[in-house]
């Protein structure tokens, strides 16, 4: 049913409060309209995606809708602040789309949920922005691009990377040809995830105000516990996709972008790792390594949700590792290492600042909608990066590599390995075909 302020008031307290990128992207949109945005996932990434559509003046706030009255009650807050708008509110992103007809959807939910409302979404005629991983599966994933292209709604996925000012000026010296023939890729997150660190904890009575039932939708069904909601679920299969899905698919996609996703489709995947160090409720590996092969160079993914340290400077990010030098590329830094001078301290060139990528992203996304483009981060490019990042977790759970035919999008004879490109929906949720 919708909810309605009065609603959530009377049940609890309130919460408080370029080198490829076209010119569009850095001006904005060419209309004066704004769009009626809805936001479906109102936690905290969902009010961060809102909150930087709203600063572009190019939105106005007309539903949330989140299972957790919390989280609905958080966001309206934010919005009413910022805009004085007062947005509807749901807990059936189905009812909201009935009933408010957005013209764009902000898809913010634990990745499980993805896949269904973004093809709802399109299927109502609203374009979409999507958080990443764009999936829980890969074939969810080919089921939501062909919905894409078959509605024609722009779709713009959250990988806001291609959108700084490091990586782009970093692309530009890369394919300047300054670090020469790249013939190996690595890309890293060393540091403690959510989870882990604890005991496991206890299941406890589903607390008011969340829909625990809806919040699991098409994912398994299960007793509710503190460690998945709020914020936990990444390290929770059946709900999220782990390290490699949630910062890998960022990485991925920085990879593919900087290398002209010319060679777009891996042939071989090999991942192994495991929960060497975790005793927690959660069951994603605390430890991973990944190494997929394409026709010219190797992509090499890993990480330890542990043991992130001072002496090695770099917890996070990508090097791309040349005949001529090294590059590596941050979280909003970049800097370059010679090969000639094995002493010399990394060059670190000096970047200008712009407003935040996801600002960025969010005016390519209005300017494409309207001038009906492609953005920066289409979901092509969004499918591509989290397929990565799930062909790895596919070969982790197998326990042996895996071929990947990325044409025919499949693991060639393969029947045990094809078998996790998908997953059962628990009814009434039907899965994308």
């Amino acid at each position: 049913m919708t909810l309605t302020r009065r609603h959530f008031l009377s049940a609890t307290a309130l919460t408080a409060a370029a080198i490829s990128i076209p010119a569009p992207a850095v001006l904005g949109a060419t209309k004066e309209k704004k769009y009626r945005v809805a936001l479906v996932g109102s936690g905290g990434m969902g009010k961060n995606n809102l909150y930087s559509a709203i600063t572009t003046k190019t939105v106005e706030t007309v539903a949330l809708v989140d299972v957790d009255r919390k989280h609905c009650e958080s966001g309206f807050e934010m919005v009413k602040k910022n805009t004085g708008e007062e947005p509807k509110l749901f807990n059936d992103h189905q009812e909201m789309l009935e009933a408010v007809k957005p013209d764009i959807v902000i898809v913010a939910t634990p990745e499980h949920w993805h896949p269904l409302i973004t093809i709802d979404a399109c299927n109502a005629g609203a374009h979409v922005y999507l958080e990443k991983p764009i999936s829980h599966t890969v074939n969810e994933g080919i089921a939501m691009l062909k919905i894409a292209r078959e509605t024609g709604r722009t779709v713009q996925v959250g990988t806001h990377r291609r959108c700084s000012t490091a990586g782009i000026a970093a692309k530009k010296y890369i394919k300047e040809g300054n670090i020469g023939k790249i013939g190996m890729v690595r890309a890293f997150v060393h540091y403690t995830a959510w989870g882990g660190k604890d005991k496991p904890a206890p299941d406890v009575p589903t607390p008011e105000g969340l829909d625990w039932d809806r919040w699991c939708g098409p994912a398994p069904l299960v007793p509710f516990n503190p460690k998945i909601h709020p914020g936990g679920f990444r390290q929770f299969l059946n709900y999220g996709t782990g390290q490699l899905g949630d910062w890998g698919t960022h990485w991925m996609d920085m990879i593919l972008w900087i290398m002209d996703d010319q060679e777009q489709f891996p042939s071989s995947v090999a991942s192994s790792g495991g929960r060497f160090l975790w005793r927690d409720n959660t069951d994603a590996p605390d430890t991973q390594s990944a190494l997929y092969r394409f026709d010219n160079y190797m992509v090499e993914w890993e990480h330890r949700c542990y043991a992130g340290n001072a002496p090695e400077k770099e917890h996070i990010g990508v090097y791309f590792y040349g005949t001529k030098g090294t590059v590596h590329i941050g979280d909003g830094t970049w800097c370059v290492f010679k090969n000639q001078n094995k002493d010399a301290a990394p060059e670190t060139p000096e970047t200008p600042n712009n407003e935040g990528n996801i600002q960025v992203l969010w005016r390519n996304f209005i300017s494409c909608i309207e001038n009906k483009q492609k953005p920066i981060c289409d979901i092509e490019h969004g499918h591509r990066a989290t397929t990565m990042a799930l062909l790895g977790m596919v070969s982790l759970k197998l326990g042996r590599s895996i071929a990947w035919n990325g044409e025919k999008q499949t693991i060639p004879n393969d029947p045990e390995a094809v078998k996790l490109l998908s997953r059962e929906y628990r009814n009434p949720w039907k899965y994308p075909q």
